[in-house]
């Protein structure tokens, strides 16, 4: 089979790109590599919202897939250290980004061809549907072994779409990580598999009309309105609730402190000291 022709490609600086093309009637598969491990920079970011916009206002409705070129990674998350050291990172960039796939006119798939790690897992699960590769690969939120605390969207994302909150659990305080088969059974992911089966869901799914009526991706968001509403938050809004509950829990564990303190000092209802 020769190579299908791109639609359009587009340029990740510094030498990414994501290739844009058809390989069935009105399903538009993307296709990124940002090396070495596609991380959400705020290049990789931009440049897929705008592929999201040209192929939403260029060409009929249908579906939209995105896939990784680089078969160990869809993607590996943020880039951490200047996500942390930059103003406005989340909210300029990695948000916008989160709300489209979200919201998007047409049903939208994540092909999960390796692994997806933190904010990758968490793009894929912006996405409608996902169907991963069955051989490599794992889906984890691994935040809690770098020391990282979730932004309420990122929490909430998998609170509205995960069907139990055991695997929630898991995932978060454990930091799992998820063979294909076993995401599958937890209900992470839609199928297993590549290309083909992605195709073959689609097509068993009837997906590729139905974003035709006009209104998918208003269903959408008032679906998860709970998500898009914490997507929305302006930087101060967002910054003014993590201060609060930064304050609150502080003013917490004084109080805890106080009273073990008293404990120790005068015993507590006769109790020994310790």
């Amino acid at each position: 089979m020769p190579p299908i022709p791109p639609l359009f490609a587009l340029s990740i600086e510094p030498s990414g790109s994501i290739i844009c093309t058809q390989p069935s009637p009105k399903v538009y598969l993307l296709t990124f590599q940002s090396p070495p491990d596609n991380r959400t920079t705020p290049a990789f970011c931009k440049t897929f919202s705008l592929a999201l916009d040209i192929v939403e206002h260029k060409f009929p409705r249908g579906v939209l897939v995105t896939t990784s070129a680089i078969g160990k990674f869809y993607s590996n998350g943020l880039d951490y250290e200047n996500a942390i050291k930059t103003k406005g990172f989340m909210q300029d960039n990695v948000y916008p980004l989160w709300r489209r796939l979200l919201t998007y006119p047409m049903p939208t798939v994540a092909l999960i061809n390796g692994h997806a790690f933190a904010a990758g897992f968490m793009t894929a699960m912006f996405h409608d549907y996902r169907i991963m590769n069955p051989h490599k690969g794992f889906l984890c939120l691994n935040e809690l072994e770098f020391g990282a605390s979730l932004k309420p969207p990122m929490a909430s994302i998998f609170r509205q779409k995960l069907p139990r909150p055991e695997t929630y659990r898991t995932m978060i305080l454990e930091s799992k990580r998820f063979k294909a088969l076993e995401a599958l059974r937890e209900e992470i992911i839609d199928g297993v598999g590549g290309w083909e089966e992605t195709k073959i869901f689609i097509e068993e799914s009837k997906l590729v009309g139905k974003g035709e009526s006009g209104v998918y991706g208003r269903l959408k968001e008032e679906m998860w309105r709970e998500t898009v509403a914490l997507l929305d938050q302006d930087e101060k809004a967002a910054q003014d609730y993590e201060d609060g509950r930064a304050t609150a829990s502080e003013a917490r564990a004084e109080d805890a402190l106080k009273i073990v303190k008293e404990w120790e000092k005068d015993g507590w209802a006769g109790r020994p000291k310790l």
